[in-house]
């Protein structure tokens, strides 16, 4: 998801250079949602795997009851591997969030005419994906709509020869009004065409 944008570069000065650097950052896997879902993932595994553990010992989690009513073969070995499976999701998850991957920005410089998209990966030789298109190749900005049960709502970059690149993160949908209002800002501020609408 593309927010706000911030008017100037970090390293920027004043007013006259925020008119010519936009910068729109990318959420990545660092959203609400991935934090709720990877600890109720690690709760209901380590849950799991405790009940799976109990069982192969012979007793119960549960304090008020006195017998052991999970037998390890098979229900507490199922339930161990199923606690050990959404340990390694919850991990994988957390991994994901750590790294930020799909995280960054899109830098958008009409003082030194270039267009930079940056964004995180997984760890690796191409862990940073940084991009760099000159201002002069742009030639519109396509917004698309797929709406449905995997709804899919787009701001794409149109360059000269080259395919288009989409500038919205993943993930998180933005609403209409949201991608309206950026895609029209967008394009206002390369002076170029708006597509889609």
């Amino acid at each position: 998801m593309m927010s706000n944008p911030s008017l100037s570069s970090p390293e920027s000065g004043g007013p006259t250079e925020a008119a010519q650097v936009r910068r729109y950052f990318i959420i990545g896997e660092r959203r609400f949602s991935n934090y709720w879902w990877a600890c109720v993932i690690l709760l209901g595994a380590f849950g799991f795997l405790m009940t799976g553990f109990a069982s192969y010992l012979g007793h119960s989690l549960l304090v008020f009851n006195g017998n052991n009513d999970i037998n390890f073969f098979p229900q507490g070995l199922v339930m161990s591997f199923y606690g050990s499976l959404g340990l390694l999701l919850s991990l994988y998850w957390w991994l994901l969030i750590f790294w930020n991957v799909g995280g960054g920005f899109n830098e958008f410089n009409k003082r030194e005419g270039f267009i930079r998209l940056f964004r995180w990966g997984y760890p690796g030789k191409n862990r940073k994906i940084d991009l760099y298109y000159s201002l002069k190749d742009v030639e519109a900005i396509r917004v698309e709509f797929k709406e449905g049960l995997d709804a899919q709502r787009t701001i794409y970059l149109k360059l000269k020869g080259k395919r288009e690149i989409p500038l919205t993160g993943i993930g998180q949908p933005m609403s209409i009004r949201e991608i309206e209002k950026q895609a029209s800002e967008l394009a206002n501020f390369l002076q170029v065409s708006l597509e889609g609408f």
